[in-house]
């Protein structure tokens, strides 16, 4: 083997790769008989996404959904159905070693019960509330813009059946 070889070889060293299980919703509620979503900017990157975070140890990703809405859009909710579960893969680092992240985001439609947008988490810089059409609009990733839409046709079917 020649010192090139040896040296490809030697920087190809296994990357560890880890699962990660997140949950997160499209919470929802009706305002003038048309239904809005609440979406949130969350720092540093301020870019719009729905609310999410890691499923807690011994926490099920149903509780886990309906605490991230809580924690960062400020409002309480009552979980319905899962909506759909997103997987991506993603490359950090750990401990200062790289890691390679196998993700699943768990999305839940959940419906408003009460509090303000305004007593969103630090982590967040603003949550607001917008109708479907907007927040698919303002969402970063294509694949919430696509769990929103699937949101949008059962909500749809929630209010004709409530007509």
């Amino acid at each position: 083997m020649t010192e090139n070889q040896t040296n490809k070889s030697s920087s190809k060293a296994k990357i560890l790769t880890l699962d990660q299980i997140s949950a997160g919703g499209v919470a929802f509620r009706w305002k003038n008989s048309n239904p809005e979503v609440v979406i949130v900017s969350v720092k540093p990157k301020l870019r719009w996404q729905l609310p999410k975070g890691i499923v807690d140890p011994g926490e099920s990703p149903e509780v886990t959904a309906v605490r991230e809405v809580r924690e960062e859009a400020g409002v309480e909710t009552d979980r319905l159905d899962l909506i759909e579960t997103v997987e991506y893969w993603y490359r950090s680092f750990r401990n200062g070693k790289p890691v390679r992240f196998h993700k699943y985001v768990h999305f839940y439609l959940l419906q408003y019960r009460s509090g303000e947008v305004s007593n969103h988490d630090h982590e967040v810089e603003e949550a607001r509330w917008v109708s479907f059409d907007e927040a698919v609009k303002m969402l970063a990733f294509k694949s919430e813009q696509e769990v929103v839409e699937k949101a949008r046709e059962v909500v749809a079917v929630m209010g004709s059946a409530s007509n």
